[in-house]
């Protein structure tokens, strides 16, 4: 195959390349930014307020990592995971007994007149719901950074495919039309009527020598 069509063919097709991942590009970071402002909207609606630095609430170590968010409205999917593992879940532990909800429904069910019982199922089930509603929020937050770090890889990686193309192209305007692709030289065509390369073995030349020496004219036989 030829060079330059080669050239233009690999350009081409790095150039369609380029252009479906700015497209993804675009496509991912307009689900960046979505997720991200659903987000932050749902959880700022919510008004939840991570207790100050000096709160009893917050005191103990196993609430260690609520402190970075101390006196902090509630808006990102990472605030979002720390309530709900490191501070819903250690007071839901106490107030269970360290039992889950569907546990404490169980025996709840077995001692229908406990009324202590009954109220832990009743707090357990609001606090695992609560919990639940914003570990979701937070895997949406955490789509939602991939998708922008995916939006940056995609434009990076458009950015080089452009450049290669141009490159190539550039490349196919200045190599000659006879070049091929492997030998990276002129194709050489034999031409019609013309005679091939004599053969470069001793006993062609010295047969050729003979025949010439028989048929010269005047010649001892």
């Amino acid at each position: 195959m030829r060079r330059r069509p080669f050239d233009i063919l690999v350009a081409t097709a790095g150039l369609f390349l380029a252009v479906t991942l700015i497209v993804s590009g675009l496509l991912l970071t307009w689900a960046h930014n979505f997720i991200g402002n659903e987000v932050h909207t749902q959880l700022a609606a919510q008004q939840i307020v991570f207790p100050a630095n000096n709160s009893p609430a917050i005191k103990a170590p196993e609430f260690a990592a609520m402190h970075q968010y101390a006196g902090q409205l509630m808006t990102t999917g990472a605030q979002a995971e720390v309530y709900a593992d490191h501070f819903i879940a250690n007071h839901l532990k106490v107030i269970g007994g360290g039992k889950t909800y569907a546990q404490l429904s169980a025996e709840a069910i077995a001692q229908p007149k406990n009324a202590t019982l009954a109220g832990q199922v009743a707090t357990v089930f609001k606090g695992e719901t609560l919990r639940g509603l914003l570990l979701n929020a937070y895997a949406f937050g955490t789509m939602g950074m991939i998708a922008g770090i995916a939006a940056i890889a995609a434009f990076i990686a458009a950015a080089v495919m452009l450049l290669l193309s141009g490159l190539g192209l550039m490349h196919s305007r200045r190599v000659s039309p006879a070049t091929e692709v492997l030998s990276g030289h002129p194709a050489h065509a034999r031409t019609p009527g013309t005679a091939s390369p004599q053969s470069g073995h001793p006993s062609d030349q010295l047969s050729a020598g003979d025949g010439l020496v028989a048929t010269a004219p005047g010649s001892p036989e």
